[in-house]
C-alpha cells in the first residue's frame, strides 16, 4: 500500500506598511476602483498551491481593506517593524513566527508576493513556487530584462565628462547587441525555502537563486504616481484584451 505525500506548507506573505512616503498610502490608494494591495491579494487566492495567505501591516485601515479583499491580516506588525529604515527580512520572519505559533507546525516554503506589483499573475505566483520545490533553490526570484539600462550603457561623470561606469559600451552597439543579457529582480517575487529564510537568514542573494522571468509590461513596480499612471494604463490594456479573447 502506497502513501501519497503531503502537499508542502507554503505561506504566502504581503507586507503592507502604512507609512509610505513616496506616495502616501500608496499600498490602498485605488487603481481603476481598487486599492493596489488588492491586485495582489486576488492573484494570490487563484494560487493552487499556497496554504495560507496573510497580510502583514501595521496600519488598522490596511489591515481592513485586506481583509474586505478575502486576505487574512490577523494581527498587526510592531512598529519596530514598519519604520523608514526596517528590512523585508524581519517582518517576514515575525509573520512566519507568528502564524507557526498559532497553528502549531511549520511551513516548508515561504512566498513574498510584493504589493508594489499589481501585474503579477497567478500563473507567475505557482510558476515560482514550482520551480522552487522542483529545483531545491535556496530561493526563486522575479526578475526582468534590462534594456535601455542595460550595464554598459550606464555612465558616470568625472570631471565634467562621461565616462564608462564599470564596463567599457562597444562603439555604435545597438541596444539588442549588447551581451551578455543583464537582469534586475524586478521587486515582484520572492519564493524561498523556510530554513533559507528562518535559519540562514535570507531572503534572496545566495549561489543556489533560480530565476522566474518576468516580461517588462509585469515588472511594474509602484514607487511613484508616474508608476500609479504606467500600471493603469497597462492593467486597462489587460483588461481590455480578456475582453476581446473571452
Amino acid at each position: 500500500m502506497t502513501t501519497t505525500p503531503k502537499p508542502p506548507r507554503i505561506l504566502g506573505m504581503t507586507l503592507a506598511r502604512g507609512g509610505s512616503k513616496s506616495v502616501p498610502r500608496k499600498n490602498i490608494r485605488p487603481i481603476l476602483g481598487l486599492p493596489l494591495l488588492a491586485y495582489t491579494i486576488r492573484e494570490a487566492k487563484k494560487s493552487s498551491l499556497i496554504t495560507h495567505y496573510v497580510v502583514s501591516t501595521d496600519d488598522e485601515e490596511i489591515q481592513r481593506v485586506a481583509i474586505a479583499h478575502g486576505a487574512q491580516a490577523p494581527f498587526l506588525r510592531p512598529a519596530h517593524l514598519a519604520t523608514d529604515t526596517a528590512n523585508s527580512r524581519d517582518p517576514m520572519q515575525h509573520a512566519v513566527t507568528w502564524m507557526e505559533t498559532r497553528e502549531g507546525q511549520p511551513y516548508d516554503y515561504i512566498i513574498e508576493l510584493m504589493a508594489t506589483n499589481p501585474m503579477k499573475t497567478v500563473e507567475d505566483i505557482d510558476g515560482c513556487l514550482e520551480k522552487l520545490i522542483a529545483t531545491g533553490a535556496d530561493s526563486v526570484i522575479a526578475v526582468h530584462e534590462l534594456q535601455d539600462h542595460h550595464p554598459m550603457r550606464i555612465k558616470k561623470i568625472i570631471d565634467d565628462r562621461i565616462c564608462d561606469f564599470c564596463i567599457p559600451e562597444p562603439p555604435n552597439a545597438r541596444r539588442q547587441d549588447l551581451t551578455p543579457k543583464a537582469y534586475i529582480r524586478s521587486g515582484a517575487i520572492y519564493a524561498m525555502r523556510r530554513d533559507h529564510l528562518m535559519i540562514e537568514n535570507c531572503r534572496y542573494g545566495s549561489a543556489n537563486s533560480r530565476p522566474w522571468y518576468l516580461s517588462p509590461e509585469k515588472a511594474v513596480n509602484v514607487d511613484s504616481m508616474a508608476d500609479f499612471l504606467l500600471a493603469e494604463i497597462l492593467i486597462k490594456q489587460r483588461q481590455e484584451d480578456a475582453g476581446c479573447a473571452s
